[in-house]
């Protein structure tokens, strides 16, 4: 049976949460420096930015490489949390007799997103090892070393640096030249190490 009075109660609750999400945004600006251990979905997770978001506006090209001592810039939300808050108070409003299946389905995303997070974590971790261990062995992270025509963190020839960049003495240039030239040769740093290992050379 249609009942107005509830239909108006869910319509004012809607109109409210979305009236309330679209407030004005105050953005602050984070300079961080990379820790060991950390993702960029930690970062993203701590300062409530989006891995995207935060990837975008340093550059980086594959969001599971980052590494210690990296300096990361990003623009922070103060009203996500708050929007994302509306919309979940929104949408419970909207479908309070449901409330046993979206618990359910809740619980099964969250398990699957954790389960997501732990192996893409694992993976990133592996990753920066390898990274890090090129860098060390290349250039001990010096962006200014150079041994004849190879330069840079990744000691990069002048070849790379024409197709990939790292001409420039920044860090973060450098380092996206040097997982760029891995990604096309290697395909992931952990075999670029694992062959550098074999080789002496990567």
């Amino acid at each position: 049976m249609f009942n107005i009075k509830k239909t108006l109660t869910i319509a004012a609750g809607v109109a409210g949460a979305l009236a309330f999400g679209g407030a004005h945004a105050s953005a602050d600006t984070t300079d961080y420096v990379v820790q060991s251990g950390d993702t960029l979905n930690k970062i993203s997770a701590k300062y409530n930015v989006s891995v995207d978001k935060i990837a975008a506006q340093n550059n980086i090209s594959n969001v599971n490489w980052i590494v210690t001592g990296q300096h990361l810039s990003f623009a922070t939300d103060d009203t996500t949390s708050t929007q994302t808050a509306s919309t979940t108070q929104a949408a419970s409003t909207t479908s309070s007799t449901d409330n046993t299946a979206s618990t359910s389905t809740q619980t099964a995303s969250t398990t699957t997103a954790a389960t997501s997070s732990t192996t893409t974590s694992s993976s990133s971790s592996s990753e920066t090892a390898a990274l890090n261990a090129l860098i060390a062995r290349e250039s001990s992270g010096n962006v200014n070393a150079t041994n004849g025509q190879y330069y840079g963190l990744g000691q990069l020839s002048a070849q790379a640096r024409s197709i990939y960049g790292g001409n420039t003495a920044d860090y973060n240039d450098q380092l996206n030249a040097m997982k760029a030239y891995i990604a096309t040769r290697y395909g992931t740093a952990v075999n670029a190490l694992a062959h550098s290992n074999s080789t002496g050379w990567y």
